[in-house]
Order: C-alpha cells, then structure tokens, then sequence
C-alpha cells in the first residue's frame, strides 16, 4: 500500500463544513502539515484496507469507493464501511473529512470509535447525503489516546435501498508517530527455548567488535560451564547489523535456566535438553482444532479462554456454510461445505492453502513409516493430541487432517453440473470484515467462488493420500476419497487452464495461480503412490518437473508445489526403477547440500539467502520448508549434518534472529503473542485470548504489504520489517499452511531427542514379496533377518508398515500382529537367537483391497533400523 494521496475535488461537488465537536467550543483547524492518519482515502490504491459488513461488494467506481445498501435495515449500525487500525492521540485536534453521495438519499453517520466493544465513540459527524456529491469536514478534539481506532461510516437505517459513495476521506490531525525503534533486548541472540544436548549451538552477537571477543556459558546458578571466542562476521546484509557467531555446540550437558555473556551482554535463559520440542508437536498441532470451522470449540481441550460456539452453521448472525451458492453467474446451485479450518487471520477457506496444510498434516504421519527416529509414529497415535476424537482407534493427527479433507471434499462441483469434478477454489465473505470478530458473531454472507485447476489439483494430492494412509483404519472413508480424486484428477486434465482470478480479492484472499504444471506432477506423484496405475507413472514422468529442480533457494509454499511430489517420491515406498529413484533421492540431498551451505554463510544461520527478496509474506514458514527438506535428507541418509542442519534453521525461528524474538506464540523468552486474528483479538478487545500457544507468525516481509508496517517500518532492513502486532497482516498473521510447516519440523525436532551419533547399523533385512493371489486380493511375502553386528542377538522383535490397506491374515515362524498399517513381528521360542552373521525368516499371507503394494521402506530389529537388501 502507499499512503492516500489528496487529489482536487470536483468542480461539481458542495461543501458542508461544520467546526467543533457537536455542541462544544470551536476549534482551531490542525496546521497546514499535520499528518493524514487515513490509508487510501482517495482510494487510488483500489478497496484495500476499507471492510464493509452489511452491504454489497465494495468497488472503486470513477475514482470512487461505492456500495449498495439494502433498504429497510432497522439501524444505522446495520450497514457500515470503515477502517482498522487508525492511531488517536488524546488531546489532539484533527479534522474528519469526506465527499458522500447516496441515490436516491440517505443519511450518514461517519463515527471514530474504538473498534471492540463497548465501541466507545470518541467523535461524530452526521451528514445527509443526496444524489449529488457534497463535502462534509468537522474538527475536533479526541478524549482518548488509542493506536487502532476505527473509522466506521454507518450507512444503515434508509427505509429505499441505497447506492453510497465515498471519496476523499481524511483524517488529518494529532502530532507525527514517534520514530518506531523495536525493544530487542540483549545482544546476544540465541533460541531462546534451547538446545538438544547433542546438536549444535549457536548463537549470534550484535557489537561494534570487529576483533573475537571472550564468551561465557553460565548455569542458572552463575557457574561458567564453558567459554571461547566469537567468531567475526562483519556486517549482516539482511540485518544491516555488524555481527559474531558463537559455536558452544561442543557443551553437551542437560540444564535449564543457561545464559551466554558475551561483550557485556548476557542473553535470554534457554535449556538443553532432549525433550525440549516435544511440547511443540502437540502445540503446532493444537492451533488446528482452534481454527476450525464448523465445531463447537471445547475449553476442556484447549483452555477455557479459547471455548467458543460452532462457527457458519447458519446460526444467527451467520448466514451459514451448510447451503452455500455461488457468487452471481459462477453456479446455479448451493454446497453443503460446513467444516474445514479457518484458513488465516479471516473466515475465510482455500482449497489451495487448506491442500498444502492437509498434505503436511498427512506427510507428518507418513513420516513416522520410514523415519528411524519416529519411532514407528508412537508419539500421534491415537489418544497422544488434545482433540475431540482422540480414543476413536485412528492417529489422532489423521483425525486432525480429517477434518479439513472432509471440507476439500465437499468443495467439489457435484455429478452432472458444468465443470462435474472440479473444485471451487475458495469459500469466504462477501466483503472483509472488521477486527476483531469471532466466527459465530460474523454476519456476512458466504459465497462459493469459480473452480479452478489449481484446487482441483491440490484436492486430487491430498484425496490420494488420505486414500493410503486411511485405509487401515476406516476403509469407507478412504475409498470415498480414492473415488475423488481419480475424479478430480480427470477433470482437471480436462479442464487444464482454469485459474482463479487474481481481481478477485474481496472479503478474502484472491490465491491465484496461473502457473499449475506443478499441482499436475504432484497430484499424479500422490495418484501413483497410491494405485501403483502406470497412467499416473506416465503423467509424472513426462512431467518437467520430475527431473527439473524444484527446490527454490526460498522454500517451497502454496503456489509451488512440485517440491511435495518429489519429497514424496524419494520417501513413500513406491516402483520407480531403482535408477530414477536414486536420482529423486539425490535432488533431495543435492538440495539439501545448498541449503546447509546456505546456512553456513548467514550469520543468523537461516537456509535462506540474506536479500530482500527473501523476506516477504510468510517467510517463516519457508524458512521451516527448506529445514523439512534438510531433515527429508537425513531421514533418507541418516547423515547427521543434515539433521544438525534442519535443528540449528529452527534457532531462527526460536529467537536468534536481529529482532531477538520467536515467532512461535508461548514459545521463548520474549515471544510473538499479538499475530493478526480475527479470532485471537486480545490486543483490541482484552476479553478475548491471544494466539494459543504453538502458533507460527508470518515474519518479516520487506515489500511491507499492509498500511500499518508500511508507515511504521519504512526503510526497515529486510529481518527488521516486521512487527508484533495485530494490525500488520503481512508480518504478523497466522496461517494454516505456516503452521502445517512448524508441525512437521516440531515432530522432527522431537524425534531426535538428544541428537547424538547417529547408531551404526546392526542388522539387514531383505523383504521378498511373491506376488499376489486370488485375482490381486492377497499376497504371500518373506522377511529375511542378518544380524551384521558383532554381539548375538536374543529375542528380536520386527516392525514395519504398509503404505495402504495391506492386513496380514496368517503368519509362520513368527507371532505377527498389526495394528493399523503397522505390522510386529516376535521371534519363536526356537528362532529367537540370532548369532553374528546368522539370519532368521518368517512369512505370512495378507490381504489387500487394492493399490500400490511396494516393500517398506523402513525395517527395525529391536527399534533399530536395518539396512534393505
């Protein structure tokens, strides 16, 4: 945004100026160059950042912002346009200007209130509008000092239906805001919830040095436990700081309550610990259930203070999900599509951002099915999250996933309807509305917007995985999304050039995507992992992407999604000839490589290149995806620097950062607790709760994309550009896709407890399938234990997992049992003991409804992994 440029006003329009407050003394008019306090009064810069609730869309007509109002609204209040965020400075004089017009008449009211209840009023001016445009100006004097006024032209009340326009609008007055200059504590930057006691260490130190300078770990008692020098850095070009490192990764000892002293400055306490991320797991989860949509929200299971009822299901004042049409000329028919989470700081949900949340959610379980260090998904089993369904015999982080899959699909266009099998690309409000506002409070009306090829893709990926990863454990479920998104899949290659509209912005997020080559590999590499069907092998294989390189230096994200596909190809058990796989895993390591390199160069040690270019809306959560693909290579390699890698990106995040702060909520010292909400509105309305605990902030963006930043931040040095507040959507809001991306990395972190050596391999396991039987239903397979360790093994306990609805029916020289997707297999009596290059083998018989039946891809012996023959 700029801020509003004045223009002339027409020749045509009157003047109606009116001095003092009301019934009050007169006042002087503020001087000549007292500041506009108004973003985009002119509206040059089109609708943004002006809401409306309860009228029709907002449009700038002629120059001019214009609405239609209904007629026969019972109050003024009924029907408003207005802005956030407008700072008052008690004492202080401004004059409240503007050009209105209404046809055929009515009146109104433009009011500066305070934008939750009670909706104090701190100034009034009425006016009558007519047909013919008129200037009204007031001067005051403001009682209260408050940063986020609001601006609210009340349009509501006229007995006929109205057109309104706006123009010109002006709030110019109060003293100029002081220079912005953030509280960034001590100087030494460290992540200020810890370290695993055999990861690395780092940290950063902000001084005028340009010699090493003497450093200091202390206990929390004062004991110095190690000490060293810093490393010169010189100037950090994202920070624009003059800057040390310091490497203590060397100290190894668990403690809680250790600073770093460092040129005089000592740093925020953090821990060293190996269970230091395993809160975070089921925090990063927990913002899922607060976002949803659709359910009443349980304080039993979050917090009292995040209790709520259920959001659009049509209770008054919502107008409801359940039956919800198209905007005009896109459908002649209404969708039931309650339910799915809310997508960000709005009500609004895209398929394309709920797609690559879901798919995170769902990678995070699938995860545990080859990773050594998950530990064979023990710690998302059911009944391990804070979830309502949690006991019901599913992983409860699938239950999560659940919840926005049922959504995705109900999103589709129905059976005999033009366009059958594509997917609308999002569902929000009609127009914006203000902050803040909880969802079962929001009065607007819902609207489906056009299909596109881009949801239908992402629903066609997401549909196929929870096709797979369903299957154990509700088979009805996980056929009705096999069906969706084979559909899916074939509308889209019939329908290959839909894209949303990037115009179409208002009372949500436009999501547009003209570029959708990579939706189309991800979705088949999804299809193909799923069915093992050689039409899906084709498709990705004569795709670019699948030999091109799809990992960006700056992360992966909604709009670029190929780096899905391949990070899946290289991890989920599948029949890529053995050449092609080991080239999908080497672009995974390759990339892994250059973001480890990355790493090493920034002083702050982030995997992200240090220009502007890389701070921009969303950042953190890009910043965490190339940590995922750091830690992707570990779990393929099992090469410790990979994981040491993925571990030292989250520092970044946690606080060793130049604005010394973690952008996780509840998480560090001195944390982020304000991120934009219209459901967490604390900051405006003390009632209501701040962000939960584990919710990830958007960090900072140098195109400072909101009028708030843009007036507070400019010439901010790309890792200043951010602020911990609730007004700055494009540094400080939340989002499903961010935190999707903070749940995989925390379930990672949590994995490696202390992150020692990675343990030698002990043991082979070569796994034979015979081939299937009774028309493809079953099929008999063979495991072949070797110990190649140097100690006898005695009593030996096998797992591993099919990557679908395989269930074994009988076994033989082994007790088996499975327990969703995941098969445990004891030794006899007689075969328990296997000696220093001796093997063991069992079999058994199992049952399969279909799809894709590749080997594991992880065998442990006594939890250890093996290495496959």
């Amino acid at each position: 945004m700029t801020p509003s440029r004045r223009r002339l006003l027409l020749a045509a329009a009157t003047t109606l100026a009116l001095t003092g407050a009301g019934a009050g003394a007169a006042h002087a008019d503020p001087p000549p160059d007292a500041p506009e306090q108004i973003d985009n009064g002119d509206f040059s810069a089109g609708v943004s950042p002006w809401f409306s609730f309860g009228t029709g869309p907002l449009a700038v007509t002629d120059g001019r912002l214009c609405t239609t109002v209904a007629g026969g609204l019972a109050n003024p209040w009924d029907a408003g346009i207005g802005q956030d965020g407008v700072p008052l400075i008690a004492g202080a004089e401004y004059t409240l200007g503007f050009d209105v017009s209404a046809t055929p008449g009515a009146a109104v009211k433009a009011v500066l209130q305070l934008g939750s209840a009670p909706y104090t009023t701190y100034a009034a001016v009425d006016a009558t509008a007519t047909g013919t445009a008129q200037r009204v100006e007031q001067t005051f004097t403001v009682p209260d000092t408050n940063p986020n006024a609001q601006l609210i032209f009340q349009v509501g009340g006229a007995a006929q239906a109205q057109t309104i326009c706006l123009d010109d609008v002006s709030l110019r007055g109060g003293e100029p805001p002081e220079p912005y200059v953030p509280d960034t504590g001590p100087r030494v930057r460290v992540n200020q919830v810890g370290y695993l006691p055999g990861g690395p260490k780092n940290a950063t130190v902000v001084t005028e040095a340009t010699e090493a300078l003497p450093w200091q770990l202390r206990s929390a008692a004062g004991a110095v436990v190690a000490s060293g020098t810093t490393t010169a850095r010189g100037v950090d070009a994202a920070s624009g700081q003059n800057v040390h490192t310091v490497d203590f990764s060397s100290y190894r000892t668990p403690g809680t309550g250790l600073t770093l002293t460092v040129d005089g400055e000592t740093s925020h306490p953090f821990d060293v610990s190996g269970a230091l991320y395993d809160q975070l797991r089921s925090d990063s989860l927990q913002f899922f259930y607060a976002q949803r949509s659709g359910i009443a929200i349980d304080g039993d299971l979050i917090g009292d203070e995040y209790a709520r009822p259920a959001g659009h299901l049509g209770v008054a004042p919502n107008q409801g999900d359940t039956n919800v049409p198209c905007q005009p000329g896109v459908c002649d028919y209404s969708l039931d599509v309650r339910g799915g989470w809310y997508d960000a700081g709005d009500h609004g949900k895209y398929v394309v951002n709920g797609g690559i949340a879901t798919y995170q959610l769902l990678n995070t379980f699938e995860r545990t099915k080859t990773a050594a260090t998950a530990n064979g998904g023990a710690e998302l089993a059911d009944g391990t999250l804070r979830v309502p369904e949690r006991d019901n015999g599913v992983p409860d982080i699938l239950d999560e996933a659940r919840w926005e899959l049922e959504f995705l699909l109900r999103m589709q266009v129905p059976a005999g309807k033009p366009l059958a099998g594509m997917v609308h690309h999002k569902i929000h409000d009609q127009n914006w509305t203000g902050l803040p506002l909880a969802p079962q409070d929001d009065p607007q009306p819902r609207e489906l917007h056009a299909p596109s090829t881009a949801a239908t893709l992402n629903l066609a990926a997401t549909a196929a995985q929870c096709a797979r990863l369903f299957a154990p454990y509700d088979a009805t479920f996980a056929a009705r999304c096999d069906t969706a998104a084979k559909t899916a899949y074939a509308a889209a290659k019939a329908h290959p050039a839909v894209y949303a509209s990037p115009t179409d912005g208002t009372g949500g997020g436009a999501y547009d995507d003209s570029n959708v080559t990579d939706e189309f590999y991800w979705a088949a590499a999804e299809l193909y992992l799923t069915t093992g069907a050689q039409t899906y092998l084709a498709d990705l294989t004569a795709s670019p992407h699948h030999t091109g390189n799809v990992f960006d230096p700056r992360g992966f994200g909604w709009q670029s999604v190929a780096a899905l596909g391949r990070l899946d190809l290289a991890t989920v058990p599948n029949g890529l000839p053995a050449a092609d796989l080991a080239r999908v895993r080497a672009s995974v390591t390759a990339a892994a490589d250059t973001y480890l390199a990355e790493l090493r160069r920034q002083a702050y040690g982030l995997p992200m290149p240090g220009d502007a270019n890389s701070y921009f809306w969303g950042g953190n959560s890009n910043v965490i995806n190339n940590a995922v693909v750091l830690a992707t290579a570990f779990d393929l390699t099992r090469n410790a620097a990979y994981r040491d890698g993925a571990v030292q990106a989250m520092d970044y995040i946690l606080g060793r950062n130049a604005l010394n702060i973690s952008y996780v909520t509840g998480w560090g010292e001195h944390a982020a607790e304000n991120q934009h909400s219209r459901i967490f509105g604390h900051q405006l309305d003390p009632s209501l709760p701040r962000p939960p605990a584990g919710s990830l902030a958007g960090g900072p963006n140098a195109a400072l994309q909101d009028p708030f930043v843009a007036q507070l931040l400019a010439g901010c040095e790309p890792m200043f550009c951010y602020v911990d507040d609730i007004n700055s959507y494009s540094t400080n809001e939340v989002a499903i896709n961010w935190n999707s991306a903070l749940t995989w990395i925390a379930s990672f972190l949590a994995d490696q407890g202390d992150a020692g050596a990675v343990p030698a391999t002990t043991c082979s396991v070569a796994y034979t399938n015979y081939g299937a039987w009774q028309g493809g239903t079953g099929f008999t397979a063979q495991l072949t234990i070797r110990n190649t360790g140097s100690s006898a093994v005695n009593g030996w306990n096998v797992r591993f997992a099919f990557t679908g609805s395989q269930r074994v029916r009988e076994a033989w020289l082994a007790k088996v049992t499975q327990s969703g997707a995941t098969v445990t297999a004891r030794n006899e009596s007689h075969n328990a003991k296997i000696a220093p290059g001796g093997s063991v083998m069992f079999g058994f018989n199992a049952t399969t409804s279909g799809g894709a039946n590749p080997s594991p891809g992880l065998i442990t012996v006594n939890g250890a992994a093996c290495s496959l023959t």
